[in-house]
């Protein structure tokens, strides 16, 4: 740079001496009114400068021929040590490091395994990317997606607390009649019955109660139409000097029995039970046959036989 300045100002020097010279003057001379004090001042003013980039630059331009030379003679240094039949050794074939091998690690010169003392290389951290600035604005929801299967039902948790009583609820509409399920009779006998060779059912001829008439007044049984669980009561009046041997049955079963041993007195005898009945069971009172002489007492001013039952529980309710 210097030199370059210097040798702007040698060719201004030099443009303005030769225009002198072509007009007939070897030496600077004033030409009219002023111009040649302006020219002088110019003059000295450049030639300062000069003098002064020379002092200062001088000492840094003196040592660029000295690193010229030392860099020519570390070359021809190289050029004779090297000999002629130069065999490529194997660090200097090794690849540099290059960065997409392994990142983090710097670019260093190849080193031979033999060194005592490799170069250790600093690791330095990959890059943190800031995930919160590449977040960008929240977008539209979805769709509703499809139910999924169900869980598996949880344990049974603790009880809650008693809550607060509520109010009293409005009345509501009436309900039905309630179908209650009844069946009941009661009957009666006013004529002696004998015993003979065969079995005998005794047959009533007085009704009190037969509702529904599920009594059979003409075959002396009780018809069950209600199945549940029903009370029977038979009252006789014994004869003197025989003996009176009768059966409560169900269906073609002997149940129960009313007995009375040969007495000189008649006395009043009663049996009871409950049985429990399907539909279409039949309850009735059976004599027994003449093995041994036996009867039943009653005339017609008074009742002495009776035969009642009624339902207890119908088998509908609970």
């Amino acid at each position: 740079m210097l030199a370059c300045l210097v040798w702007e100002a040698a060719r201004a020097l030099e443009s303005i001496w030769w225009g002198q010279r072509q007009e007939g003057r070897t030496t600077f001379e004033a030409p009219k009114e002023g111009c040649w004090k302006m020219g002088s001042r110019g003059q000295g003013f450049m030639l300062g400068c000069c003098l002064l980039l020379a002092v200062t630059w001088g000492p840094v331009l003196s040592l660029v021929p000295r690193v010229q030379e030392e860099q020519q003679e570390w070359e021809e240094t190289e050029e004779l040590t090297s000999p002629l039949d130069h065999v490529t050794r194997p660090e200097e074939t090794h690849k540099r490091y290059s960065p997409s091998l392994r990142e983090g690690l710097p670019t260093s010169r190849c080193y031979r395994c033999c060194d005592s003392n490799p170069p250790v290389y600093q690791t330095i951290p990959p890059p943190q990317i800031n995930i919160t600035i590449l977040k960008g604005e929240k977008g539209d929801r979805g769709d509703r997606g499809l139910q999924g299967k169900y869980g598996k039902i949880g344990s049974t948790g603790p009880r809650g607390h008693i809550g607060p009583k509520g109010q009293k609820g409005s009345m509501g509409a009436p309900g039905d009649h309630c179908k209650s399920q009844y069946a009941a009779f009661s009957v009666g006998r006013k004529k002696a019955l004998h015993s003979n060779d065969y079995f005998q059912p005794v047959v009533f001829d007085t009704e009190f109660v037969n509702l529904y008439n599920h009594f059979n007044m003409f075959t002396g049984k009780f018809y069950c139409y209600v199945p549940g669980i029903y009370f029977f009561s038979l009252n006789v009046h014994t004869w003197n000097q025989k003996e009176t041997y009768l059966h409560i049955m169900k269906n073609e079963e002997e149940v129960v029995i009313l007995y009375a041993q040969v007495s000189d007195r008649s006395i009043m005898q009663s049996q009871s039970l409950m049985l429990e009945l399907r539909e279409q069971d039949e309850v009735w009172v059976r004599l027994f046959k003449g093995e041994r002489e036996n009867a039943i007492f009653s005339d017609e001013f008074d009742t002495y036989i009776t035969f009642s039952g009624y339902l207890v529980k119908p088998a509908s309710e609970p």
